[in-house]
């Protein structure tokens, strides 16, 4: 049996074209995986942010509509607006990382 130089060209470009689209296959499904997750950890954050601004709310009610205590009224209302003042300020602020380069600079 004999092959010539254009039988063995035409096998490794089919076999780079079959790598390809292997590489490429991979690539798309981890970046539907990625997806996934990301789109996973959204959903789960949203119901953790729900549940606890529902027991906010709860606790918040349940101290509004039987008044009397004034300081009692002003923790619950209050708190609740420092910890998302902070969380909000954090969240918003840019920080920066300042390197120095090794060696003087350049």
């Amino acid at each position: 049996m004999t092959v010539t130089p254009t039988q063995i060209m035409a096998v490794v470009g089919v076999l780079l074209v079959l790598f390809w689209v292997w590489r490429a296959g991979a690539r798309r499904a981890k970046a539907a995986a990625e997806a996934a997750r990301s789109g996973a950890r959204l959903v789960s954050l949203a119901g953790r942010v729900l549940f606890n601004a529902g027991l906010i709310v709860a606790v918040q009610w349940v101290v509004i509509a039987n008044p009397g205590n004034r300081w009692l009224l002003l923790a619950v209302l209050g708190l609740p607006a420092l910890f998302s003042s902070y969380a909000l300020t954090r969240a918003m602020t840019v920080t920066t990382i300042d390197t120095s380069r090794r060696g003087g600079r350049r």
